[in-house]
């Protein structure tokens, strides 16, 4: 916010998360939402995991020392949420939907509901919250910023009415990892929804205290190199422009950041 306030500091409580947190992840891959609050130390417990692949179930499972199946989000139903005892717990769902319909890599075929796109399964949720009988007490959304870009942004639209149909205020910001401690310059679009009329902030950025050379290793066996040709392309035209520098060492060759590198512990 910039030091800023607004008419919702005065007259929106913030909301406050004071008992445990029972996690709902959609989409949840390996559980990176599951590992921040880990990290944050929050009071929380693994209540339902949805993931389609097989091999991110495995991972998760292995991560978190759970045992949750693979599970198709289509097959799901509302009630199989288990949202129960509120007064109690504080429940959180989580819905990375896939970004591949939406990304500028990909061919951009959108989330319209009714798609049938991967990136179309938002709409999935929709309906799992259409069918429970209670509700998340917070939303958290996390995607690629094309999310909320010109090719997407009706439907997007759609989705907000939705939610605050539903009772959810609706908080949107576009985040870059570089300004939280992450030498990565990678922008993510978050959205935070709550259920019921309560302020929120986003977290302000942090001073960048590290850059991509400090989690390198110095020795690294040679079976973790990659030397395809896409690599070698990619090192020749950071070389050209200036973001990397080729010295001369006993054993080869050592590349380091150039002059026109992105700026003091980011990463090129």
């Amino acid at each position: 916010m910039n030091g800023q306030l607004s008419i919702f500091d005065f007259t929106m409580p913030y909301i406050s998360v004071d008992k445990p947190i029972r996690l709902l992840e959609m989409f949840a891959g390996i559980g990176s939402q599951a590992m921040a609050l880990r990290d944050l130390g929050a009071n929380f417990e693994h209540y339902r995991m949805i993931e389609f692949d097989e091999h991110a179930v495995r991972s998760y499972n292995a991560i978190h020392g759970t045992n949750f199946p693979v599970t198709d989000i289509r097959n799901v139903h509302g009630t199989d949420l288990g949202i129960v005892d509120k007064d109690t717990f504080t429940y959180l769902l989580t819905y990375s939907f896939p970004c591949q319909d939406l990304s500028a890599a990909g061919k951009r075929k959108g989330m319209k509901k009714g798609s049938g796109t991967r990136s179309g399964l938002l709409w999935e949720v929709e309906r799992l919250l259409k069918e429970t009988p209670e509700l998340p007490d917070i939303l958290l959304m996390e995607n690629v910023p094309e999310v909320i870009g010109a090719n997407n942004i009706y439907d997007f639209h759609l989705w907000q009415d939705f939610l605050a149909s539903k009772g959810y205020t609706n908080y949107v910001k576009l985040l870059n990892a570089k300004n939280y401690g992450i030498p990565q310059n990678r922008e993510r679009c978050f959205m935070v929804s709550i259920l019921g009329e309560y302020n929120y902030h986003f977290p302000e950025p942090i001073p960048l205290e590290t850059c991509i050379d400090d989690f390198c290793e110095d020795d690294v066996n040679e079976s973790f190199y990659i030397n395809t040709p896409k690599a070698q392309e990619m090192i020749r035209k950071a070389i050209e422009d200036g973001r990397i520098e080729v010295k001369q060492i006993d054993n080869g060759i050592e590349l380091t950041p150039g002059e026109n590198h992105f700026g003091q512990g980011e990463s090129f």
